[in-house]
């Protein structure tokens, strides 16, 4: 057995250095007899700029995926609702008129004195006179329906309750009954013209001037006089009827 001696020692030492190096040579010349192999590189770590600041490319948008088809199983869509409408308005219905009620009866008036205001025209043996009216049939006998005038509409005429119409002849107011002549209509139409005291003068429609006065009480148509006694004699007051 040969001496352990440091010369032994380096003998061993560089042969098995040069059996590891007769090793490496045969490694290398293997691997150079295999096909290149590309490696992969782990990609670069982004530099760290702090909490919150990463810096990453933006992906690119991607293309905007078809709408898949719906299928039995997925529900449908609700259709869209209606847009409110506004209900049209029924326009009101006009009331129905009611029946046209008779037309009223034409007043029924007497007349009074302005001058004599106890005294009232009063229809006497076919004449109208100025009387006072005290009894029932006096008191009828006083009271006249005013109408429309036959001759003119804007003035009056008066009618007696058995139809007559008063009316002046000769200048004398008298009740007569209409024969449907142009003359009697005028000369049964006055036009009353104001007076004093809420009093009216009734003048004459064919005899323009004239009015209708009492004179000793009877009713008589005369031309206008400008005097006090004239016009408190040509002054009458249309009141309530007497019956």
């Amino acid at each position: 057995m040969p001496e352990n001696t440091p010369r032994a020692r380096r003998l061993g030492l560089a042969a098995a250095l040069a059996l590891a190096v007769a090793a490496a040579c045969v490694t290398v010349t293997a691997m150079n007899d295999q096909p290149t192999r590309t490696r992969a590189t782990a990609p670069a770590t982004p530099p760290d700029n702090g909490p919150g600041l990463l810096s990453f490319a933006s992906p690119s948008p991607s293309p905007a995926s078809p709408k898949a088809p719906a299928t039995a199983g997925d529900p449908e869509p609700s259709p869209p609702l209606p847009s409110p409408t506004r209900p049209k308005r029924t326009p009101a219905k006009s009331p129905t008129p009611s029946p046209r009620s008779p037309r009223p009866t034409e007043p029924r008036t007497s007349v009074r004195s302005l001058n004599y205001p106890d005294r009232y025209w009063h229809v006497s043996d076919g004449l109208v006179k100025l009387d006072p009216v005290t009894s029932p049939p006096a008191r009828r006998a006083a009271t006249f329906t005013r109408v429309k005038g036959l001759a003119d509409a804007r003035c009056y005429s008066f009618t007696t309750a058995d139809g007559r119409y008063l009316r002046h002849r000769d200048f004398l107011l008298r009740a007569e009954p209409a024969d449907g002549s142009p003359l009697f209509r005028q000369d049964a139409t006055f036009c009353p013209r104001p007076s004093s005291s809420g009093a009216v003068m009734l003048e004459s429609v064919n005899y323009p001037g004239r009015f209708l006065r009492h004179r000793n009480f009877q009713l008589r148509l005369d031309p206008y006089q400008n005097t006090g006694l004239y016009r408190a004699d040509s002054a009458f007051l249309l009141v309530d009827r007497l019956a």
